[in-house]
């Protein structure tokens, strides 16, 4: 039996209800009304009124739905958690069990294979129990890196090879893109008074994988963020970037032809090429491929992994500002 220590769980409210029913084995009605009558779980509400919890409260849920399961009143139940954690007792609490595949390796590469089984498949409740089961391992960065976006990379590949189908493409990336979004809303409070970073697919780009991962990576390293997506004209971001003034942009191309669209950047913000400020980036998997592509691209290659990416992108912005916490 697995011993869990809530001391080591993340309180950043990450799960919307609908997610925490599936990760719990709870009915989300069951939730509400626990909720209503015991003021537990202790959930954040967004300002759209949607009901977030973290890690630590999927976890509590879970060591109440096993004494549940074993006989034991609701009320009961959950005054027996709170007076084991006045106690400090984190140690003596056991996670229920989670109804999942025998996982006998832990990597993040044994995760990212399994969730590209389970989505392939269609199982999204237990690639919700499994994506729990990662947080509860390692930090959400590394998840986000090693397990999500392979994942989204894999998915794509089975579609290109006629492997799954576009209804299972589709339903897997979305499913994939739902949780990046919901990390980027919900990352840790943004420095004060630092413009938003405008991030952007190239003109005719569709791709925004790695975009939207690198909006949440910088988003919870505090970095404000303006997230563009797919497909922006260039016209339209210099104007965006202007009014909002932007001290970086990063733009990203995974095919030549929107590669192409960013050797005309400097037409549009003149202002970035002359004095260097905002600072302009950009990647992609295309620069990769043929990296002779990089000399000619105006702007600061960010780097062939998302990885790289990040830190190099944390480390221009550092130089740039002396964040007010």
């Amino acid at each position: 039996m697995n011993i869990l220590n809530l001391a080591s769980a993340s309180d950043e409210p990450l799960y919307n209800i609908g997610i925490v029913s599936r990760m719990t084995g709870i009915p989300v009605a069951t939730l509400r009304v626990w909720e209503r009558r015991y003021g537990f779980p202790k959930a954040i509400r967004t300002p759209g009124g949607h009901r977030l919890c973290s890690e630590r409260e999927v976890m509590r849920l879970r060591w109440v739905k096993a004494r549940v399961d074993d006989g034991m009143q609701t009320g009961q139940a959950i005054r027996a958690l709170q007076h084991m954690e006045q106690e400090g007792r984190f140690s003596d609490i056991t996670p229920a069990p989670v109804t999942r595949a025998p996982m006998l390796d832990t990597s993040l590469m044994a995760f990212q294979q399994r969730l590209v089984e389970l989505l392939s498949n269609n199982e999204l409740q237990q690639a919700d129990q499994m994506l729990g089961e990662v947080m509860t391992l390692y930090p959400t960065e590394d998840l986000i890196l090693d397990v999500i976006g392979p994942t989204l990379h894999a998915i794509g590949q089975a579609w290109k090879d006629g492997k799954i189908s576009v209804a299972t493409e589709h339903l897997a990336t979305n499913y994939l893109r739902q949780h990046l979004l919901l990390w980027m809303m919900t990352g840790p409070s943004a420095y004060d008074r630092v413009p938003p970073v405008v991030l952007a697919c190239a003109p005719d780009e569709w791709h925004e994988g790695s975009l939207l991962i690198m909006s949440v990576l910088l988003r919870r390293r505090r970095w404000p963020i303006a997230y563009l997506g797919q497909a922006v004209p260039l016209p339209d971001l210099a104007e965006l970037v202007r009014k909002m003034r932007s001290p970086a942009v990063l733009l990203v191309a995974m095919m030549e032809r929107s590669a192409e669209h960013l050797r005309d950047w400097p037409q549009y913000l003149p202002e970035a090429l002359e004095s260097g400020r905002p600072i302009v980036v950009f990647g992609g998997e295309i620069f990769n491929l043929q990296p002779e592509l990089r000399s000619i691209t105006p702007g600061i290659f960010i780097g062939e992994t998302l990885r790289e990416g990040v830190e190099k992108f944390d480390a221009l912005l550092t130089t740039m500002f002396t964040p007010n916490e």
